[in-house]
């Protein structure tokens, strides 16, 4: 019996490959880069299986193109490059990586909330461009962070790891979800407010939501004019959550103190204006990045594409009940 053939889009930790070479014949995207649209029509036909990225587009046509495929597996937690209805209807099994990189991308969140309240990337630059002319009291001036109010959007996983570390910070913790967390309300005597409460008190605010209908341009113009003249936003959920065209107005005209982002809304491009703000923290889509996050999102995917090769739902199957 022939090996499954299996395509991944762009190359991925090795412990991944590893966990497929004994049982099937793996081919790798040669470049350095995300596939175009034509090429990953063509590289997929014909495939049993394929491991590929967010930036990939998993929909009706892609299915056609793959009429042979038994399993796709997301080389990421977000699945909204997915259309889990069309996989659904058409009874492939899909999956993404969960859990893996949770911790990575909230200490992530965290290190971005003191880059920018410390205005650690704008001082940066001045020291490497030796600009600096010595220690003046009035230099680079941030916020504090300890005993300050942290608003978590999403307290899932990621945004409940996140609220967890503040800990030491003595913060107070308020957070707004579809469904009461009780692990924070009895670690942290966190608070479950509306949105727009959550605006309105929180120093440091940090995204943790889903790309959703209800969440693209979550944070836009309005959003902006409730939360605090002195407040910073951190995102590290999805780009498009924030509206950036009203993210730079808001930041130029000092609407909210300082924003850091790790996605975007038009990723890999930042909107015009983003770049040239010194109140702006701006990182290229690393949260997971660690050897033991993107090693996990790697055996975990490989994992999942091997299960449905062999008619089983994987670990973390998003529609497993095309199996029942």
């Amino acid at each position: 019996m022939s090996k499954p053939n299996v395509y991944i889009t762009r190359r991925i930790p090795q412990a991944g490959i590893d966990l497929l070479l004994p049982g099937c014949n793996v081919e790798i995207n040669p470049h350095d880069r995300a596939l175009t649209r034509r090429e990953l029509l063509e590289q997929v036909a014909g495939r049993d299986g394929v491991i590929g990225l967010l930036t990939d587009r998993i929909d009706g046509e892609f299915f056609d193109a793959a009429a042979e495929i038994k399993g796709y597996a997301n080389y990421a937690v977000g699945f909204d490059n997915i259309d889990v209805p069309e996989a659904t209807r058409r009874r492939v099994p899909v999956s993404n990586t969960p859990d893996v990189l949770t911790e990575a991308t909230a200490e992530m969140a965290w290190a971005l909330l003191f880059a920018v309240a410390r205005r650690l990337t704008e001082s940066e630059r001045v020291m490497r461009a030796d600009k600096w002319p010595g220690w003046g009291p009035l230099q680079f001036i941030g916020a504090d962070i300890g005993g300050k109010t942290l608003g978590i959007v999403g307290a899932g996983r990621i945004g409940a790891s996140m609220a967890l570390k503040s800990r030491g910070f003595n913060m107070r913790v308020l957070y707004c979800d579809a469904r009461a967390n009780v692990e924070l309300e009895q670690s942290l005597g966190a608070e479950r407010v509306e949105f727009d409460a959550l605006l309105a008190q929180a120093d440091f605010i940090s995204i943790h939501v889903p790309l959703l209908p209800e969440t693209r341009h979550l944070f836009n113009a309005r959003a902006f004019e409730k939360m605090k003249p002195s407040a910073y936003l951190i995102n590290t959920s999805r780009g498009p959550v924030i509206n950036e065209a009203d993210l730079v107005a808001a930041l130029q005209a000092g609407k909210i103190a300082g924003a850091a982002l790790d996605v975007y809304e038009f990723e890999p491009k930042m909107i015009r204006g983003l770049a040239a703000l010194e109140n702006a923290v701006t990182t290229p889509h690393v949260s997971s990045a660690t050897a033991t996050a993107r090693d996990g999102m790697a055996t975990l995917a490989a994992r999942n594409l091997l299960n449905m090769l062999a008619g089983k739902p994987g670990p973390t199957c998003l529609n497993p009940e095309i199996f029942s």
